[in-house]
Parts: structure tokens; sequence; C-alpha cells
């Protein structure tokens, strides 16, 4: 209920608005979580429609633990080029803006946060599972001091260009360019009320109403010019994430994507094994799809993903040709490997958890195990249709023949062919069917029929 006024309340401020010029309203857009591709587009789209509504001020309510520099920049591009001005405000209380936050509240017109919030802690992480050292290694130098552990050649250059472009998004605010630095190349974190000092935020408010008093009558410069504020009894709007993005959301998390990934191939194992109505078939080829759909938009490690399909094919093989459990635990210990190598970054919010993977492990075990029973099963079953099922089945002879004739089987009259003369009423054992032609044997005395 609450979404749907805010969607007509939008709705009425995009019809009214252009119509009323002295109209004043405020858009509000939310990210709790790592800022990921999905956060991307619903923080485009709320600037696109704030843009079309011509709003005072778009605000950006921010708690995160970081997330990908690819959708960050992609964010920070938008706040740059944007006629609307944009207010990052760090909320609610205990809320976060690190690593990526960080960099998205330095490039904001408007940076904010609320009592009892942090910033800071924006070093790039390492992607990657090698690279050139540019020193060299760790230990005692020959002064007997202990030499801190070399930076890769990659590691240096990450750390370069992200130090470089907050420092430029701090001069282009005017604001602590300094502090900048070291939140890149020493990881600091602050307080609000430090960043206040410090001037790494414009200021510390309560809550939303207070930052709109405290922003009312500033002026900042957007991409057309200088803008003064006019906040003054404005009405607020909050955009809500539509039903795209909350699906974005959820396979961008690298958990999700694994379940999605191995609900395909358990589907498409069974529909493979066991085929039937084609529902298992159905349900992992879209599980799959989505799952690449995600994997797609994460920092993959091909080494974890390649140790991953190791894992499931080494368990699968185990259910289908029993190794005495040599190939089920290997596949195992290579599942769980290449799961917690899977994504290639250790990104906060973006992560697998090891506590997932070793339930979701025996789960996917015991489920390929459960297949493969179920699949050997089916195949010794004797079969119900086709020729195969006709084999062995019982034939009655129609007329006296001694070479060829017609006989009555499974309800119908077939042409039949025999090495033994038979009279008519002389019950058959079907040995083959050739064609449309049965090959028979006359039953010997004492058969059951």
């Amino acid at each position: 209920m609450k979404r749907s006024v805010g969607y007509f309340s939008l709705l009425a401020l995009l019809v009214i608005l252009p119509l009323a010029a002295s109209a004043r309203t405020v858009v509000v857009a939310e990210i709790d979580g790592a800022i990921s591709p999905a956060s991307a587009a619903y923080f485009l789209r709320a600037q696109d429609e704030a843009k079309r509504a011509q709003v005072e001020l778009l605000v950006l309510r921010l708690n995160t633990p970081g997330g990908l520099d690819s959708s960050m920049r992609e964010m920070i591009q938008g706040i740059l080029a944007s006629p609307v001005p944009v207010a990052t405000y760090v909320a609610p209380s205990g809320a976060r803006a690190a690593s990526a936050g960080t960099y998205l509240l330095y490039a904001s017109h408007i940076a904010a946060m609320t009592p009892g919030t942090n910033l800071g802690a924006a070093t790039p992480v390492a992607i990657g599972i090698g690279g050139d050292s540019g020193k060299p290694p760790a230990g005692d130098s020959a002064d007997g001091k202990e030499r801190a552990p070399a930076a890769s050649s990659m590691e240096k250059k990450a750390m370069q260009d992200a130090a470089a472009y907050l420092r430029s998004l701090a001069q282009l605010r005017g604001r602590n360019a300094e502090w900048a630095e070291k939140a890149v190349r020493e990881a600091e974190s602050l307080s609000a009320d430090e960043a206040l000092k410090l001037k790494v935020v414009d200021f510390v408010a309560t809550d939303l109403p207070d930052l709109l008093r405290q922003a009312d009558g500033r002026s900042v410069k957007v991409a057309q010019g200088e803008q003064r504020l006019e906040l003054e009894g404005a009405a607020i709007v909050t955009i809500e994430h539509n039903w795209k993005e909350r699906v974005l959301a959820a396979v961008a998390d690298p958990n999700i994507a694994l379940i999605l990934m191995m609900l395909g191939i358990y589907g498409l194992l069974f529909e493979f094994y066991t085929p039937g109505f084609g529902v298992a078939g159905v349900i992992g080829a879209i599980s799959l799809l989505l799952a690449l759909y995600s994997f797609a938009m994460l920092p993959i490690n091909a080494a974890g993903a390649l140790l991953l399909l190791v894992g499931i094919a080494m368990m699968a093989a185990e259910a289908f040709t029993p190794s005495f459990g040599v190939l089920g635990f290997g596949g195992v210990v290579a599942f769980v490997a290449g799961a917690l190598m899977l994504i290639d970054a250790e990104i906060p919010g973006l992560e697998i958890s090891l506590a997932f993977v070793l339930p979701l492990a025996a789960a996917s075990a015991l489920i390929l195990a459960g297949i493969g029973a179920f699949a050997l099963r089916a195949r010794q079953r004797p079969a119900v249709s086709g020729t195969e099922a006709m084999i062995g089945g019982t034939a009655v002879a129609l007329d006296d023949f001694e070479r060829e004739g017609w006989v009555q089987a499974f309800g119908e009259r077939w042409h039949a062919r025999s090495e033994t003369a038979l009279t008519r009423g002389e019950r058959a054992r079907i040995v083959a069917v050739d064609g449309l032609t049965l090959v028979i044997q006359p039953e010997r005395k004492g058969e059951q029929s």
C-alpha cells in the first residue's frame, strides 16, 4: 500500500509540476546494501524521474559496506552529469558509507550524515588470484626490521587510480582532499562528527527534514551551472524499487546465483536421465539462464568457476559410477573450494559465505546421489511401451501355418513368422519384432502363459 501511494504521488508530480513551477519537491532514493548493477540501475532511474519532474533535490539515502567499482563509477557519472542536485545522506543511525559509499558521498553536490554513522575504508580490494610483485617479498630486512608485505604492480596501480579519483572528486566539491588520500591509502574511517570537523561532509542532520532545513538556500554547482536550493515546504516523495530492480538485486547476490546454478544443473540432470513431461528440464533451464545472467554481472574467478564445475561433475560421476566415495569426496572438496573462490574480489556484501557453501555442498552430493539412484532404477525397469515391451509377450495362432501366418497379440492381428509349424489356437512366445512381423516360437509344454 505504501509503495502504491509512492507511485501515484510521483505520477501526480510528473503531471502537475511542469504546470506549477512554484511547487517544490524532493525525491528520495534508498540504497541499503552492496553497490551492484541493480543499485546503479535503480539510482539512474530515480535520476531520470527526478529530471523529468524537475524536482528541487534528489536525496540518496545510503547505507552500504561497499560494492563493485563499475557500478559505483556508473552512479558517479550520473551524479556529475545530473541537472538535478544530488544529496547523499548516510542514514539511519548505525549506517555506513564504506568503500564505494565514500566515493558517492564525495561526488554528491551535498554530503550529509546522521549521528552514529561512519564513512571511509576506501582502499580498493585485491582482485584476482595472483600478480607481479613490485617489491621484494616480505620478511626481515638487513637492519633486522620486519618489512611490510610487498604490493603487486596491479595493486599499486589500483591504489594510485583510486586515490587520484577520490582526490579529484574532493577538489571538484571543495572537500577535504588530504583525508580522501588517507581513506584510500590507509583505509581510514571517520564518524559523522569527525567528518564534519574535517570538512569531509557538509553537515550532520538528525533526519531528512533537518537535512532539507540545513540545505535550504545553499548554492550548488550542477552540470548547467550554479543553482540555489529552495527547499522550504518541499514535498518529499520516495521512489520505490520496481520489480525488475528487485529481481536484479536478488540474482546479483552470489549466494542466490549459486543456488540458481545448482537448481539448473539438478533440473537438467534429472530431465536427461529420467525424461518425462519436461517440468524439471524447463525449471532447470530457466534457473541456469538466471544464474548465468547473474554471473555476467559479477567479477568471476575462472579458476573458481572451473573447480566448481569439476566438483559437480565428480559428484555426478559418483552417483552414476560408484567409486567407493573417492569421486564423491573429491567432488565435495572441489565444489567448496570453487564456490569460495568464485567471486574474484573481496567485496563486502558480494561474497559467498562458507556457512552457506558447506550445507549446499552436502545437499548437492545427496541430491545428485538421489538422482543417480532414481535414474538407475528407472533404467532397470522393464519397458512398458514400444517393440521392447512386446518381447516375451504371448501370441495366439489364428490359423494353421508352417512358416508364416496370422496371430493375435496385445488385442491386435499381427503377421507372424515361426520356424516351427503352429495350429489354430496354439500359443507362442514373441522373441523378436521385425518391422510389422512378429518372430515367434511355440510355447513348450509346461510353460506358464
